[in-house]
Order: structure tokens, then sequence, then C-alpha cells
């Protein structure tokens, strides 16, 4: 299959693993984690919304791409150190493709802080590398039942519900992230002749490529 469309996603998403991720030394994370001790998310919601907002007003890719860059410092603030440290861990181990030490991370992460809804994005992401699909989705509902205007996991769910070869609602879920930012690279799947465009939609899929 064509992987013109996977690669700006997988580029994206490792992009904000690299600049956001701190070195593994550089801080520990906790040994036990007890959920009730996690505290709330900061909220971020007037922040994203306002780039939501200068993103769909950008005049060209370069410009969108460089406000999209910003919305990784809003979500993956995490609660607290401790958070924080298990959310750049995963990340670390990611970008080194230690993908089982990723979802211990992340898997540590959520049992701590279940409403933060970047450990299940992250996670999700994981999932998605690793072609389990329909796990990948479970975590990006969550995310987004906790945030709904995160458009890296509206663009994920589309991108997953596309690997279950359900081509409407993977299409319908990025018309959602679409409407919040147009500038999407995952915009050209439903391009004309794009795997998610209106015409091709009851057309068979071909087999994901990572």
């Amino acid at each position: 299959m064509r992987q013109f469309w996977i690669a700006p996603f997988l580029g994206l998403c490792f992009a904000a693993a690299a600049s956001l991720a701190q070195a593994e030394g550089a801080g520990q994370a906790p040994s036990h984690a007890d959920s009730a001790s996690c505290p709330t998310a900061p909220d971020h919601q007037g922040a994203v919304d306002q780039l939501i907002g200068r993103v769909q007003a950008a005049p060209d890719e370069s410009s969108a791409q460089q406000i999209s860059n910003q919305f990784w410092q809003y979500w993956a603030d995490a609660p607290n150190a401790e958070a924080q440290a298990l959310l750049d861990r995963g990340m670390t181990r990611r970008s080194a493709f230690d993908f089982l030490g990723a979802l211990e991370a992340f898997d540590r992460l959520v049992a701590y802080c279940p409403d933060y809804a970047e450990g299940y994005n992250q996670r999700a992401f994981v999932h998605y590398l690793r072609r389990d699909f329909a796990a990948a989705l479970m975590d990006l509902d969550r995310a987004l039942d906790l945030s709904p205007r995160h458009v890296a996991a509206l663009s994920g769910r589309a991108l997953s519900l596309y690997g279950l070869s359900r081509l409407g609602e993977a299409r319908e879920a990025l018309d959602q992230a679409l409407s919040l930012n147009p500038w999407l690279p995952e915009r050209h799947l439903v391009a004309p002749g794009g795997p998610l465009a209106p015409e091709d939609a009851d057309a068979a899929m071909p087999e994901v490529e990572l």
C-alpha cells in the first residue's frame, strides 16, 4: 500500500516525542502509583481553543505546522512530576522502538492518572505502531471522552478505524479532525483519489504498511 498518508502522521508523533521526552535518566518514574494521589490535570482548554482558531485561519501549510507544534506543550503537560516522568519515559522508550517498555510506562501512567487524556493518547500510538488497531481505538475513545477537541487523538482515531476497515467511520472521524485543523497531513486521505475519498468508501482496503 502507498505510504504517502501514514508517514506524516508517524512523523508528527515522533517529532512530538523527540521534542517533549527528556533523557530517561533525567527523571525517575514513581515505583508505584495510587490514582487517589494524582492531581487534576492542568486545564489548558482555553489555550488549545485559541490555537485551533489560529490554525484554522493559517494562510499556508508551513504556518499551520508551526502552530500545530504548539499543541503538544499543552497536551503533554502532565498533572505532576511523577506523571510527567512516566509520560516522558514512555515517549523515550517508544522513540527507541522499545514498545513493550513504552506500554509499561503508559500503563502505569493511565493507572496513576486515569483522567489524564494524554496517557491514553500516547498508549494508543504504541498500540497503533504494533498494529493493534482495536486497542488503539479503545484508548483514543477514552482520550476523546476526556479531551473532545484533541486533534491528534481524532486523527489517530481515523487511522485506527481505517486499519480496522471501518472506512465510513474513519472518514467521519477524519472530517471531525479536519474541522478543527484543516491543514492536517491526513487531509490527503479524503482528497480525490485518496483511500477515504467518498467515491472510494466502498473500495477494498489495501494492506496497511507502517
